[in-house]
């Protein structure tokens, strides 16, 4: 029973990520298992709640496997080398569509948001500890919403992946715009303390 149960998972996944979620149905996902359709609502109830645990299973294994790469970024520039290597990964073998996929289709069934939510959480519980180290000697520190951020970061990450769908050279312009972002921050990093001082002075009366 577990192993049926597994084959539809993995077939779910297969078929997001070849297919879309408009091909996920109950025969496609069935046929991809190799199973008996019957078997997807035996198991899972509805499709959607298949759906839901496949992304959320595609998204642990994913998360899982950048995780001692995240934990060994030390600067805003290596956690977008890490960001673009990612999403060229992951892009490519399908990964991220799946869950690019079902953010989209949260929009209309509200009952695959709660899902795409905690698989959304799941990289954003990565990425904030990373956002906090790399900014805490920052002149920027004291006025970086650092849990926002981390949530800016990871609906951009999902959001590129939407928009190379169909504006590729615009994701690469919005790519590049990040990496010119990140050298910016580590040159206000680099700068010495009397530069710093005021930067962070300036910056907090613009934040009054």
């Amino acid at each position: 029973m577990a192993d049926t149960k597994e084959r539809l998972v993995d077939g779910a996944i297969k078929v997001l990520g070849s297919d879309g979620l408009a091909g996920a149905s109950a025969r496609t996902i069935a046929a991809a298992a190799g199973v008996n359709q019957a078997l997807v609502f035996y198991h899972f109830g509805t499709v959607d709640q298949l759906l839901s645990v496949a992304c959320r299973q595609a998204t642990e294994s994913r998360v899982a496997l950048y995780r001692e790469r995240f934990a060994a970024v030390s600067s805003i520039g290596e956690l977008l080398d890490v960001g673009r290597q990612l999403q060229q990964v992951e892009r490519a073998e399908g990964n991220v569509a799946i869950l690019a996929q079902m953010l989209a289709g949260a929009q209309t069934d509200e009952r695959l948001a709660p899902a795409v939510a905690a698989c959304l959480k799941l990289w954003i519980a990565e990425i904030e500890p990373v956002l906090r180290r790399v900014t805490d000697a920052s002149p920027v520190a004291d006025l970086v919403d650092v849990p926002g951020l981390a949530r800016v970061v990871a609906s951009t990450f999902i959001g590129l992946e939407l928009l190379t769908g169909v504006d590729p050279d615009g994701a690469a312009t919005a790519v590049a715009a990040l990496e010119r972002l990140g050298v910016l921050v580590e040159v206000v990093d680099g700068l010495g303390p009397v530069a710093r001082r005021a930067l962070q002075a300036k910056l907090r009366k613009a934040a009054r």
